[in-house]
């Protein structure tokens, strides 16, 4: 049964809890560190391929080209000016 407030012969339990995570939070820097470094060349050997994909995703979210109206539609002449 803890004790409150607590005494100096009880643990610190926030205080080990603390380190833990910062341990951890440490390792995952570390490690994503590493991931990066060691990978990178296979990540920027893959990303034109990438980007040549994301431009018909692109192109369906964007909404295409509206319909194609513009294309029936006859053109104005400038008033005055030749064409």
């Amino acid at each position: 049964m803890d004790r409150w407030p607590p005494t100096q012969d009880t643990p610190a339990r926030g205080r080990l809890r603390l380190g833990s995570r910062v341990v951890f939070w440490v390792f995952l820097a570390i490690a994503g560190f590493f991931l990066l470094t060691e990978h990178a060349a296979h990540l920027f050997g893959i990303l034109p391929y990438l980007l040549v994909l994301l431009c018909p995703l692109l192109h369906l979210l964007h909404g295409g080209h509206g319909g194609h109206r513009e294309h029936h539609t006859p053109q104005r002449r400038p008033e005055g000016g030749r064409q």
